[in-house]
């Protein structure tokens, strides 16, 4: 799908707002599981923001139609009758709602800045589903920056930071098992979810409002599985605050601003994005959680920031090199003949 050709400073705007809330949500959601009084149900936080994102995308579907009878008429065709759709979404549904748990469970456990180096590891994953699921092919230098991503995150876990001003115990092995489950999951729902996507024509809206009535489902199932009791006896929004509000609401709008993203920028300012995110994560730890910085930690961070950025150059630089290669090779055969 080509860019749209919008102005830099509109990209800019929406590289900032990216970078803003992928660090901002990372520090807020790990501030709210460690600094916290009251602990609040992580299952809940996750179940809310599923029906954010479904209000979200009808006002957005509604806008798209135009009209009430439309979004009404496109509702029935796409979401009443269509039962095979709605199963077909629900496999990305359980999927997101695992990695959006992971994520609660992985930062009462290892420190924001941590989480968001180690949680890179979703752009191997996702390269690997891609040439799996969607058979396409990586080029040398992507291939060299997942395996340069996957040595800085093994030097950031190898002596991780540690954070002075956490209240709870953590467990550095369960937040690492956690992350891994979350970038598995993050990679093949994204795949998957993509390839749903170009089978059809369907819109982009009527896909979220599928996989987010799913979602509603399955992670309420999970509200019942694992906080069924503690829900009845103290209520489903215990130990809500306005920063666990703001958790939520940052969860929800990330996730559709995600496809604003995608639609509007390129793969190498994604890339500015989550290096810039790594930073700013860490520069946070740094002041509210006292963490402690290591040599280790530092030249993994920076690999994972160098190695992002390389991802993202491939495809347009391996063209225009490929097509400097055919044009020497042209004049070398006019200068033979």
């Amino acid at each position: 799908m080509a860019l749209e050709n919008v102005s830099v400073v509109f990209k800019l705007y929406c590289l900032t707002v990216m970078t803003l809330v992928a660090a901002t949500y990372t520090v807020t959601l790990r501030y709210t599981r460690t600094i916290s009084s009251d602990l609040y149900f992580s299952t809940t936080a996750v179940c809310l923001s599923e029906v954010i994102k479904l209000i979200l995308s009808l006002g957005m579907l509604s806008k798209e139609t135009g009209s009430p009878t439309r979004l009404k008429n496109t509702l029935v065709e796409h979401v009443l009758c269509s039962p095979r759709e709605l199963l077909k979404l629900s496999v990305p549904s359980i999927v997101y709602a695992i990695q959006n748990n992971m994520a609660f469970l992985a930062l009462s456990n290892l420190d924001a800045a941590v989480y968001q180096v180690t949680y890179q590891l979703k752009i191997p994953c996702t390269a690997l589903c891609t040439v799996l699921m969607l058979n396409r092919s990586l080029g040398r230098l992507q291939w060299f920056s997942v395996f340069m991503l996957c040595g800085g995150v093994t030097l950031v876990q190898w002596k991780p930071a540690q954070s002075t001003k956490v209240q709870i115990e953590q467990n550095p092995f369960l937040g690492f098992v956690a992350i891994a489950i979350a970038v598995v999951c993050s990679g093949f729902a994204g795949v998957y979810f993509e390839k749903v996507l170009k089978s059809s024509d369907t819109s982009l809206w009527v896909r979220n409002i599928q996989m987010y009535i799913s979602g509603i489902v399955v992670t309420l199932i999970g509200v019942c599985i694992t906080d069924g009791e503690n829900v009845l006896e103290n209520g489903f929004f215990f130990g809500y605050t306005p920063m666990v509000c703001f958790v939520v609401l940052l969860a929800s709008v990330g996730g559709l601003y995600t496809s604003v993203v995608v639609k509007y920028t390129d793969n190498i300012m994604k890339g500015f994005s989550a290096a810039a995110a790594i930073v700013l994560s860490t520069v946070a730890s740094v002041f509210m959680f006292g963490l402690q910085i290591t040599f280790s930690f530092a030249s993994g961070a920076l690999l994972v920031c160098v190695s992002i950025y390389l991802y993202g150059l491939p495809k347009t630089e391996t063209l225009r090199l490929n097509r400097e290669d055919a044009d020497k090779q042209s004049k070398q055969r006019l200068i033979t003949v």
